[in-house]
């Protein structure tokens, strides 16, 4: 497997923007309603008797009892966001006593808040429709739904690994996406391309001898645009160049001008294709629906590659790229 380029689209899920709620007003609406059911329930044994089973919604509310579950499944994920940053702050003490101990003395500065005293900020919220979609920042403004990662081949436009995930942005994707290209293809690629979405150090630590990484470090397109315009570095690279100053120069270099330059050629193309297909929302909920459709619209997508690699003198490439 040579060059593959890495990004993801942001697709529009099975809810609105508009059914977000803080954590406050969620916990309203499920006694709003467990209140409603409470009183049409005595009201019912009042004039048929307690025949009916204490844990079911009266006849009136049943069609409310999927919304209800909904309603805890989006505060169970907000309760869940809330362990975490108690949990995130526990090691961080935890940590902070180790320098400490090390040190032989106390660090200056104000005490960290116990973990027991850190709450969920007020104004975060969870979506009541589709409790497992995210906000997303696009292009075009916010979306409800999932962040979807496709790996494609920069030469046959192939999808050589894909998967969904909630994270608002790609910074945390890059590793995973290649062990899942590993797993699928049973190696990874000698080349991978990716924007400035996927940039960070740890990320470029990821480059071995089998793989190496092609990753623009800045989103601002002023400033992406003045090393294209620039001539290529000549010399050694200087001995004080971190990660970021190297990859840099890479990317300025002929060299990786021209590999570079695949990445819009490619996975951008496909997710062009995606759209034009009508692939631009999810039709099922949560994370699992989701994953099932992402890997629908690859699977429909190779698929016609595949189909279409015979119209033409290089569909053998194509055809091996899909066969692994």
């Amino acid at each position: 497997m040579g060059e593959v380029a890495l990004d993801g689209r942001r697709v529009q899920g099975d809810a609105a923007l508009d059914q977000n709620r803080t954590r406050e007003q969620i916990t309203d609406e499920i006694h709003d309603i467990l209140d409603e059911a409470a009183e049409i329930d005595e009201a019912e044994d009042d004039e048929y008797g307690p025949e009916q089973r204490g844990d079911e919604l009266p006849e009136e509310l049943r069609e409310q009892e999927d919304r209800l579950n909904r309603l805890r499944e989006a505060k169970d994920r907000l309760d869940a966001k809330e362990q975490q940053l108690k949990d995130e702050q526990a090691e961080k003490i935890r940590q902070r006593e180790q320098e400490e101990e090390e040190m032989g003395r106390k660090k200056r500065g104000r005490k960290p808040t116990p973990p027991e005293e850190v709450e969920l900020p007020e104004d975060t919220k969870a979506n009541t429709t589709d409790p497992a979609s995210q906000i997303l920042k696009t292009s075009n403004g916010w979306k409800q739904g999932y962040n979807g990662q496709a790996m494609v081949d920069c030469d046959t436009q192939v999808i050589v690994a894909q998967d969904i995930t909630t994270d608002a942005n790609d910074v945390q994707q890059l590793k995973p996406m290649l062990e899942n290209c590993e797993e699928v293809n049973g190696k990874r690629p000698e080349m991978a391309l990716a924007d400035a979405g996927y940039w960070s150090k740890a990320n470029a630590q990821l480059a071995d001898e089998q793989t190496e990484l092609f990753i623009a470090t800045t989103k601002d397109w002023k400033r992406r645009k003045e090393p294209r315009e620039a001539d290529p570095p000549r010399g050694r690279i200087p001995k004080w160049y971190g990660l970021k100053e190297r990859m840099e120069r890479k990317l300025r270099t002929k060299r990786g001008r021209g590999i570079y330059r695949k990445r819009s050629q490619s996975v951008e193309a496909v997710f062009g294709q995606h759209v034009t297909r009508g692939c631009d929302r999810f039709l099922l909920r949560g994370e699992t629906g989701a994953q099932a459709e992402w890997s629908l619209f690859s699977a429909t997508h190779n698929l016609l590659k595949l189909w279409r690699s015979g119209q033409g003198p290089d569909g053998h490439e194509v055809a091996d790229a899909i066969a692994g």
